[in-house]
């Protein structure tokens, strides 16, 4: 009688400890829903120049493909609107609107979307467990993205986007990229660091953050359509450059004297230590 008194009380202590630890953890997650305005304080998308891969570490094929990049293939009807992949999030100057959706019966919450975007489809982050679909799956701008807490911080992890761009000037992702995002709130501000990694084009893994401000002023969950446009006739075929025949690739360089290696996205050029191999002067290739 004794040993099943002491059972039952463990048993009880057990659940209560659980129960308090469940809600301890409830409490420890961040409100994340509302209108997010961006802050801009970080990169955004350089200033225009064609080749400009600054802070990409892109593998020789990678490189190879950006540099065949021309941005008249936006003038093409077919690829006016065909969007950013999702990290594009945390690239734009666009703020974030962020909304949930909860289980009616037993009010966990199921789903969270990101949108408020003009050129992005909204990025949706399954909290419900379901897992990530067969890698045959369809992929999409969004892609398929999951999400759990650790302590206050939601990281998600994305898969199933298509193929795009890394940035405007061209530096491409593939299919099989995948993306793992952290969102965190102190007060006022939330903070989104995403880890982009495609062992198509990237050498290693190609780390971005933004902050955004919460905003009285609401966002609206979806941008405007985009309409296409003839914009003139630009050929039979893709516009694009042959090897070694990009005529901007060495813009940087005259304009702002960073070398060559750096703004074709070589990766070493990231590190501190590859201070110590630029010339003095700069400008060098």
């Amino acid at each position: 009688m004794h040993r099943k008194m002491n059972r039952s009380a463990a048993m009880i202590l057990a659940a209560g400890f659980a129960c308090l630890l469940a809600s301890r953890n409830a409490g420890a997650q961040a409100e994340l829903t509302g209108s997010w305005a961006a802050r801009n304080h970080e990169f955004l998308t350089g200033d225009g120049l064609p080749v400009d891969f600054t802070g990409i570490p892109l593998n020789e094929e990678g490189r190879i493909r950006a540099l065949s990049y021309s941005e008249s293939q936006l003038a093409m009807i077919e690829r006016q609107c065909q969007g950013w992949p999702a990290f594009y999030m945390v690239q734009g100057p666009f703020g974030l609107k962020i909304w949930s959706e909860s289980d009616p019966l037993k009010g966990n919450v199921i789903s969270y979307t990101i949108g408020a975007w003009e050129d992005r489809a909204p990025l949706t982050i399954w909290m419900d467990g379901r897992p990530h679909p067969s890698k045959y799956a369809e992929h999409t701008r969004a892609g398929f993205t999951t999400g759990a807490w650790e302590g206050d911080t939601l990281v998600a992890y994305t898969t199933h986007m298509k193929a795009g761009f890394l940035r405007k000037t061209g530096a491409p992702s593939s299919d099989e990229a995948t993306m793992t995002t952290r969102y965190y709130r102190h007060g006022e501000i939330l903070t989104v660091l995403a880890i982009i990694e495609d062992p198509i084009y990237l050498a290693e893994p190609w780390i971005l953050s933004r902050s955004f401000q919460l905003s009285s002023t609401p966002l609206s969950p979806i941008g405007p359509p985009c309409v296409t446009a003839y914009e003139g006739s630009v050929g039979e075929t893709a516009p694009h450059y042959l090897p070694e025949k990009n005529p901007f690739v060495d813009e940087m360089t005259t304009k702002y004297g960073v070398p060559r290696d750096a703004s074709v996205g070589k990766p070493e050029t990231l590190y501190p230590e590859y201070r110590k191999k630029i010339p003095a002067g700069s400008g060098a290739k």
